[in-house]
């Protein structure tokens, strides 16, 4: 018998019983929008916590106070108390090859006051090359010069956030805020960046030159961090491992208390939250497609008990086992492909629902598209063949006689 025909012949038997065949397929719906819906969701996380990570610069590479990888467990911490200084950026600027830009780092939230209003924000202590190793610009104004960094000098350039609430949206360029009520003159205002991936705003935020906030806020000899950028990607394990070695021998080898990570490494530990919520969601939603799988293999078991003498029959006038098992294989795998199908549609459309009405991000995968049609067709042969097996091993005798 020809394909076309057994193909043609399935279809007729799904439309003799139109509604069973809708619902023994919405299994197979359901289970496949949900694997693309919530993986397209996981994605969507994914990849915003990666353009958040993106959008902290290229290349770049950071030492942080606090060792993760003593021997017998941490021995301190992120935000533990800091013995880096000036004294080891500069000897990271000035000893390792391929550093293409580097600033120390100062942060303290602290109140500001501007135009007679108050506001809470982070100050942050930077060198001139923070804006370039970050990729970030300015709306206005210029960014601070070396001689301010080297004079101490005060002066800032403020975010988006600042600007809107303390001079309501209005130009700051040349206007004074006080910062623990030293007055700071503003030179510039930074582009928006809105939220990092931690939830911060990234628009919230005052920076003044390190040595400023050395001096004259902080009033301690340890930076928060040094953020280092590196002149090409291939060249940042080996930048890493010499920071390592350099900051090490200034510590006379003795046990480290600082941890440096490239980007990639803080974008992984960043994403693995979400990759295994991804997989968990996924495989949830799997389990869903497995029970359609079952769904299917009830239905053409009950197919193949009523129609026992048309197998019969068929039989009986020259139809081989094989052109049976072929047909009830056809029908199971037409069911699973079009639930695929619908399964689709309905996976796209709720994922497009959450983004509008949750504001989610959401990254419809083709991988997952291909993956679930691909497994929904297997499900149809997996569970199809059985009911379609025992078709084809009917005696046409008893099928005859079969009322």
């Amino acid at each position: 018998m020809r394909f076309a025909n057994v193909v043609k012949i399935a279809l007729r038997a799904l439309r003799r019983s139109a509604m069973r065949s809708v619902l023994t397929a919405l299994g197979i719906i359901i289970g496949v929008a949900a694997v693309i819906a919530m993986v397209s969701i996981g994605n969507g996380a994914k990849s915003q916590v990666e353009s958040s990570i993106a959008s902290l610069g290229q290349n770049i590479i950071t030492v942080f106070p606090g060792n993760f990888s003593a021997a017998g467990g941490v021995r301190g911490g992120f935000g533990s108390a800091s013995s880096l200084t000036v004294e080891d950026a500069d000897a990271i600027r000035n000893e390792i090859s391929g550093v293409a830009a580097l600033t120390p780092e100062l942060t303290d939230r602290t109140q500001i006051l501007a135009n007679g209003l108050n506001w809470n924000t982070q100050v942050r202590g930077e060198d001139v090359s923070y804006l370039e190793i970050r990729l970030w610009t300015l709306t206005a104004g210029d960014m601070f010069s070396e001689v301010d960094v080297r004079s101490a000098n005060k002066v800032c350039v403020v975010g988006k956030t600042v600007v809107t609430q303390l001079f309501q949206d209005n130009d700051p360029i040349g206007q004074t805020l006080r910062i623990r009520n030293i007055p700071f003159k503003i030179v510039g205002v930074l582009a928006p960046k809105g939220f990092n991936f931690f939830g911060q705003d990234q628009d919230d935020t005052v920076i003044i030159p390190y040595t400023s906030h050395l001096k004259r806020i902080a009033r301690r000899p340890n930076l928060n961090s040094i953020l280092v950028q590196a002149q090409d990607p291939e060249s940042m394990s080996r930048i890493q491992q010499d920071i390592t070695d350099l900051l090490q021998q200034r510590r006379n080898n003795r046990e480290p208390d600082f941890t440096v990570r490239n980007q990639q490494e803080l974008a992984e530990a960043a994403t693995a939250t979400t990759k295994t919520m991804t997989v968990l969601l996924g495989a949830i939603a799997g389990v869903s497609l497995i029970v359609g799988g079952i769904g299917i293999m009830n239905i053409m078991l009950v197919s193949v008990t009523e129609r026992t003498r048309e197998i019969g029959i068929r039989l009986a006038i020259g139809a081989h086992g094989s052109d049976v098992l072929t047909q009830f294989l056809i029908e199971a795998i037409i069911l699973s492909l079009m639930g695929g199908a619908l399964g689709i549609v309905l996976g796209i459309g709720t994922s497009k629902l959450v983004s509008h009405l949750n504001n989610w991000p959401v990254l419809v995968s083709t991988n997952a598209i291909i993956g679930a049609v691909a497994f929904s067709a297997a499900i149809g042969v997996f569970f199809g063949y059985y009911p379609a097996r025992k078709a084809a091993q009917l005696d046409p005798i008893d099928a005859l006689r079969y009322e």
